[in-house]
């Protein structure tokens, strides 16, 4: 199924999270993908307004990996 909500170039990803929860979270709630077609930074964005207004807790993963000389980073 495809949603295609009507936006000025202008939009913030606090309007588009509203706009996602008023047009599709409502029928549907959660997602198996979401495609959108902007930067990833305004996708993390969106992401956290997302999380947000639908009061999901957001938890952050710190990968550590070794470097090539045995140090953790």
């Amino acid at each position: 199924m495809t949603y295609f909500v009507a936006i000025i170039e202008e939009t913030s990803a606090e309007e588009l999270a509203w706009l996602f929860k008023n047009n599709v979270w409502k029928l549907h709630r959660l997602l198996e993908s979401m495609v959108l077609d902007r930067a990833l930074q305004f996708t993390v964005e969106l992401t956290k307004e997302l999380n947000k207004m639908l009061r999901i807790e957001t938890k952050l993963l710190i990968a550590f990996y070794l470097q090539p000389d045995g140090q953790t980073k």
